[in-house]
């Protein structure tokens, strides 16, 4: 039996990073992960790979839809789907290999096979052949993610029917795609593939598009999505789905009732989340239950029983790999005995369609609800400079704050490139900033930025270029 400080069971964003900082602080570490690449879902089939087909899409959009003749660049473009492919999981491969390199210089041991508790500081691990590895550790690390939630009359078989991992690796544009779900990845996925020639139709349970976001946002989104060509129907479910060697037939009612109807596709993509992956952990050898989801409870990444903790898809909170990210360190550092926590008020979220949806903080919904009096400031990137000229115009920048403190509570922002600035909100809300400071804080000019100081300016409708 190997003894270790500490065994972390999921080379996933959240396993990873925990098993690199143990490293760091001096701990021995041995992280358990039966995949043949670390990673987890979001290097190998997800986070990476897709906004790798993302990017490449949109230049081929650019390339055949008439922007890049717009802008003077005659090209006759050929999709060449195959490579696309294959530059995708080159990039995912470098990625992947870079993990394995971060273990070997922080001196993590990589344990491959399937781990599982095996009563208190004990862990067992099978590899593909079936061999047993017995670890032994007065802490262990439950980072083993989440997997697609299935859909009940809807069978996933990865041929017609696909989950995201399928939606990453078809080997033809479908001539029609139905997205079932309209959250975060069937919106980047079924972007993907409309960009590619596909017509694509999300069917989506409740009245609107991306819940849990900013009511306006979301609706901004929709219609520029709509606009692309992507059709919505919203407020509707799938009751059953029948599949043929040419497609898929699905049956379709609304979802306040009413008379059903049925839609043809040669492809159909289940996206309608994702739930925590605990099961075959042997949880119950130490006295461990999950809810009905599969999730465990935690409080500061503790479960009930001393030395097991639980990070990132396994436990609650937002299924990102930041939040994993973070509560990683905050596990660790625990765990050596130092003070750390994770603010949850300030994980930022973020859709990588085009334009991109980027929020933090509170939504408008959740402070009404709250009862709390707020101040809007909004700037369009209709209005921004760098926007206008590299022809990005559609979305906002848009700021709430609290109306007596002008503390910033929330940002929601569409538009270009918003991935990238939704950062400086974060750094400002964690000092507390108000809205006041960024509006006097000097941006570069021309960039899509100053819609974000621009917005802060018109929190006391002050903004100069509207």
């Amino acid at each position: 039996m190997k003894t270790y400080d500490v065994v972390i069971i999921g080379g996933g964003p959240g396993g990873y990073n925990a098993a690199i900082r143990a490293g760091q602080l001096g701990l021995s570490v041995a992280c358990v992960e039966g995949r043949s690449t670390l990673g987890g879902t979001c290097l190998n089939v997800g986070c990476m790979p897709s906004k790798a087909l993302l990017h490449a899409s949109e230049l081929y959009e650019a390339a055949v839809g008439g922007e890049f003749a717009s802008l003077g660049i005659e090209v006759k473009p050929t999709l060449n789907l195959a490579q696309m492919m294959k530059q995708k999981d080159e990039s995912v491969s470098g990625l992947t290999k870079g993990i394995e390199f971060l273990f070997r210089k922080n001196k993590v041991d990589w344990i491959k096979g399937w781990g599982k508790l095996d009563g208190v500081g004990r862990v067992t691990v099978s590899d593909e052949q079936g061999v047993i590895t017995e670890l032994q550790a007065k802490d262990i690390v439950i980072a083993t993610g989440s997997e697609p939630t299935p859909l009940p009359g809807v069978t996933i078989d990865n041929q017609r029917i696909i989950d995201s991992t399928g939606a990453l690796a078809l080997g033809e544009v479908p001539k029609h795609l139905v997205v079932i779900g309209a959250g975060v990845i069937g919106l980047e996925l079924g972007s993907v593939w409309r960009r590619l020639g596909s017509q694509v139709t999300v069917v989506e349970y409740l009245d609107r598009i991306c819940p849990g976001t900013d009511e306006e946002a979301a609706k901004t989104l929709q219609r520029s999505l709509a606009k692309q060509g992507m059709k919505f129907k919203l407020g509707s479910k799938v009751t059953q789905a029948t599949v043929s060697a040419q497609g898929v037939n699905l049956s379709l009612e609304p979802a306040a009732g009413g008379s059903a109807e049925t839609l043809e596709a040669d492809y159909v993509l289940v996206a309608i989340g994702r739930r925590p992956y605990t099961q075959g952990l042997g949880l119950e050898s130490v006295g461990l239950e999950t809810d009905k989801r599969g999730m465990l409870a935690n409080q500061h990444h503790r479960t009930g029983v001393p030395g097991v903790w639980v990070i990132g898809d396994a436990t609650s909170g937002a299924m990102l790999a930041h939040k994993a990210e973070d509560e990683a360190i905050s596990c660790i550092e625990q765990i050596a005995g130092k003070a750390h926590e994770v603010n949850y008020n300030l994980i930022p979220a973020v859709i990588y369609t085009r334009p991109e949806l980027a929020s933090v903080g509170k939504t408008e919904e959740q402070l009404k609800a709250e009862g709390r009096e707020y101040k809007v400031g909004k700037f369009p990137f209709s209005a921004n400079s760098r926007a206008k000229i590299n022809h990005e115009t559609e979305g906002f920048a848009k700021v709430l704050a609290d109306a007596r403190t002008d503390e910033v509570l929330g940002v929601h922002l569409v538009g270009p490139s918003v991935s990238e600035m939704i950062g400086e909100y974060c750094v400002a809300m964690e000092f507390s900033a108000s809205a006041e400071d960024i509006a006097l804080t000097c941006h570069p000019h021309p960039t899509r930025s100053e819609a974000l100081r621009q917005a802060a300016m018109n929190v006391d409708g002050k903004a100069m270029q509207i």
